[in-house]
């Protein structure tokens, strides 16, 4: 994986839905490795990292420097990376680098990643691009990667959920 792909971690990770390991196994959809090996446990590690990220993406919105600062090197400290170099999983080369020891429950490894993930999203990204969803039932987190910097809405479905019912209502009048 590379940094790209540890700030969806974190953004996914923000946005979901940790009431149930399903839950947390929807988050990690491009992540079998993890997904498949996730336990109550790992929920239960991971949420107190949601909400950390959550805390984070919050100030990253509110343009608080001080804040993002602070909760990101929170989440650091809580859950440092601990690279280990691997040639792969089967007999075919696949070399990469795990974020931590790839032999402990999947939680160690997500909150690293998540953890490292936002933090390469604020140093690339800056402040500047970080919304959260503008449709009133939703409030995920998002990064605006746009070319104008307009993104209002965290997917397409939130948005065009929010256009036909603006839609529909301009009709109605």
């Amino acid at each position: 994986m590379d940094n790209a792909a540890y700030l969806d971690v974190a953004l996914r990770l923000a946005n979901a839905d940790l009431s149930e390991v399903d839950g947390l196994r929807e988050a990690l959809y491009d992540e079998p490795w993890w997904a498949d090996r996730v336990r109550d446990e790992d929920l239960a590690a991971l949420r107190p990292v949601a909400d950390g990220l959550r805390r984070v993406l919050a100030a990253g919105v509110a343009a608080d420097r001080v804040a993002v600062q602070r909760e990101t090197n929170a989440l650091l400290a809580a859950h440092p990376l601990r690279p280990q170099l691997s040639s792969g999983h089967s007999e075919k080369e696949n070399w990469h680098v795990h974020v931590a020891d790839p032999g402990q429950s999947p939680a160690t490894e997500v909150a690293a990643a998540a953890a490292w993930g936002v933090a390469q999203g604020i140093v690339h990204y800056g402040l500047e691009r970080w919304g959260r969803c503008a449709a009133e039932d939703c409030g995920k987190y998002f990064l605006d990667t746009s070319t104008n910097r307009a993104k209002r809405f965290c997917s397409p479905r939130c948005a065009n959920r929010v256009h036909v019912a603006a839609f529909r209502s301009r009709r109605r009048d």
